[in-house]
């Protein structure tokens, strides 16, 4: 049987579920997720195989990005336009509680100068009353070129299997650009330091910036099979550090717990997580 594939680029607003749809339609948890304004800093890829198809997908930093001209949302934008660049097919997904015809006619219109189609998907349809997606549907399908409308809740895996199967119906011949058995382009790594930075952000989504470090300094697997991992937390501001202890040390307990209990799950194995926190500019 010949192998097809399909390559996608994940675009939308910050805090649309962009994050938590490419977890669920790959099964693992990838990309960091949480509230915090622009939190995939890094164009992570998830990749769904099944039987001859390879579906790779692009999850990009906030459409906001796309016209920002500030220096400090430079990798995110280089970020975002990489991962459309690379795709066959965007898919833009629209938080159906905030939508705004006149915000997504500017994204689409910007979108359309790279020439490819575009999926429209409405998310968080299980917030809302059940008919009120068509009117919207109608209003850009009059206005604009988009391929095709989904409507889901990705929190709830609602409509992810329709969407998957129309994914099929769009891949092409082509070899295989990754592995059967893999998941993402990321190592354990990556994907661990992801999971403490993610910790921090939901519990200290108001008191730490987005794009704070995290530095692995050991990651080691032990002869009993159980896994140590010591990370470092960078910050440019020492009252951080405070906030991030918290009193007597216990939002770092909680830190350290909550990323910890989450690498276990997603490794399958036991894991002694040591977290320590440092000046950015420390030697």
């Amino acid at each position: 049987m010949k192998k097809r594939l399909l390559k996608i680029s994940l675009v939308g607003k910050t805090n649309a579920g962009k994050s938590t749809l490419i977890n669920n339609l790959i099964g693992e948890d990838l990309s960091i997720v949480n509230k915090k304004i622009n939190t995939t800093e890094d164009l992570i890829i998830g990749i769904y195989n099944y039987k001859q198809y390879q579906v790779i997908f692009y999850d990009t930093p906030g459409i906001s990005n796309l016209k920002t001209l500030s220096k400090k949302n430079n990798k995110l934008k280089q970020n975002l336009w990489n991962g459309i660049n690379q795709s066959d097919l965007i898919v833009y997904l629209v938080d159906v509680k905030t939508y705004r015809f006149s915000e997504i006619k500017l994204n689409i219109v910007k979108l359309e100068e790279v020439k490819k189609k575009i999926i429209l998907i409405f998310n968080k349809n299980d917030l809302i009353k059940k008919n009120s997606v068509l009117p919207k549907i109608e209003e850009l399908n009059k206005n604009l070129n988009i391929e095709a409308f989904f409507s889901i809740s990705a929190k709830k895996k609602l409509g992810l299997n329709k969407f998957k199967k129309f994914l099929l119906t769009k891949t092409y011949s082509s070899k295989w650009i990754y592995k059967e058995n893999e998941i993402s382009d990321k190592d354990d790594i990556f994907i661990s330091n992801e999971s403490t930075r993610n910790a921090i952000l939901t519990l200290l989504h108001k008191e730490i910036p987005y794009n704070l470090k995290i530095t692995n300094i050991i990651f080691k697997y032990l002869k009993n099979g159980h896994l140590k991992i010591k990370q470092v937390i960078e910050i440019d501001n020492p009252r951080y550090k405070k906030i991030i202890l918290g009193k007597n040390g216990n939002k770092i307990k909680q830190i350290r717990q909550r990323s910890q209990n989450y690498i276990t799950e997603l490794l399958r194995t036991k894991v002694h997580l040591y977290i320590n926190i440092v000046m950015s500019n420390a030697k």
